[in-house]
């Protein structure tokens, strides 16, 4: 039996469990008026529970045509490795999608420059483009692009931060705020009533990245909602080098008795780096992912608990989304929330990140 007569005994049994005809599942399948939603929708309910799947493959090689996925997400720099693990999420799922004719490519930008975001955006070629898989850092520049992709109505998928009541297809990654809250709950049971805690933002474009001051709100709120009297501080590191940072912390410790500190970022490595050098390893401190830095001073007690997202994971199902929407034409959860992980040194060895 032939490719094409097994998806044909595919179409001709959801239209006999359906009882319509061959034609009206083929205009359902393929997304094609004349079909009533009552019928529509319980035709697609069949598809899903036959784990129908048509064949793309064949489809995909005899149009000739290629599509592509654009992804603009930030380039992994020498102060954070924390964007290789989406990457290979990206590659896995490349590879997946790469005998349906679908291509992904690749828009890196600098995290710690607005304009080399403007720059990638401004490489691509949006008549090209079926996709876009974007982690949007910068909100005024990012909104600006996602309208532009609106009105020409390709559809976008948020990764490792979202901006609010916007028409992405999907996002896939924390729950900012409440990685904040989940932070600052578990710093709690750390610290005392009278001690007083630091909240520490490190990036060139502290303003404008809202997935660091998303996260400090949630970390304020929980304080605020179970009113407690701690004294939080805050410091904004506009400079990401070592030297900067540690002359910014050394400011504020000074004239501060500060007993817990939290970091919004990966960058807590480099906090972690200047406690030790400066001899303040009594300080508490808790910060955001499973980067090789800040794994390594996990293990020495220098950072306390890394909170840990899955960014692989996001990356993955992030292209995946697209895939299924635009490939197969199935319906896409908005909001996909990545579990919060809590890593220690006891069990950072056996964590997949």
């Amino acid at each position: 039996m032939t490719e094409k007569d097994k998806e044909l005994r595919g179409v001709k049994e959801i239209a006999r469990i359906a009882n319509v005809s061959i034609g009206t599942v083929d205009r359902v399948i393929h997304d094609r008026k004349g079909v009533s939603q009552k019928t529509r929708d319980k035709i697609n309910a069949i598809i899903q529970e036959l784990d129908y799947q048509p064949n793309i493959f064949a489809r995909r090689l005899a149009s000739k045509k290629q599509m592509i996925f654009a992804v603009l997400i930030p380039k992994v720099s020498e102060e954070t490795d924390y964007w290789d693990a989406p990457l290979l999420g990206i590659a896995q799922a490349s590879e997946e999608i790469l005998p349906y004719g679908i291509k992904v490519k690749h828009y890196l930008y600098d995290l710690n420059d607005i304009k080399s975001f403007q720059e990638q955006v401004d490489l691509l070629d949006l008549s090209l483009i079926t996709g876009v898989l974007i982690a949007p850092v910068f909100i005024a520049e990012s909104l600006n692009f996602l309208r532009t992709l609106e009105e020409i109505k390709i559809p976008y998928v948020f990764i490792n931060s979202d901006i609010q009541e916007q028409e992405n297809l999907s996002y896939f990654g924390p729950d900012l705020y409440q990685s904040g809250y989940l932070s600052a709950h578990l710093m709690k049971y750390l610290i005392e009533k009278e001690d007083c805690i630091l909240i520490v933002n490190i990036s060139h474009e502290i303003d404008n990245q809202h997935h660091l001051l998303r996260k400090e709100e949630g970390f304020r709120n929980y304080f605020s909602t179970h009113q407690l009297p701690n004294h939080l501080l805050k410091i904004d590191i506009k400079q990401t080098d070592y030297a900067f940072v540690s002359s910014s912390m050394d400011s504020i410790l000074e004239n501060n008795a500060v007993s817990a500190i939290f970091v919004t970022n990966s960058r807590v490595s480099t906090v972690a780096k200047y406690l030790r050098e400066s001899g303040n390893t009594s300080n508490i401190l808790i910060g955001f992912d499973y980067t090789r830095e800040n794994l390594s001073f996990l293990k020495t007690g220098d950072i306390d608990f890394l909170i840990c997202q899955k960014p692989r994971e996001q990356a993955y199902l992030g292209v995946m989304a697209l895939y299924h929407f635009i490939v197969h034409s199935r319906e896409v959860k908005k909001d996909n929330f990545m579990p919060i992980d809590i890593i220690t040194k006891e069990n950072c060895d056996f964590y997949i990140n």
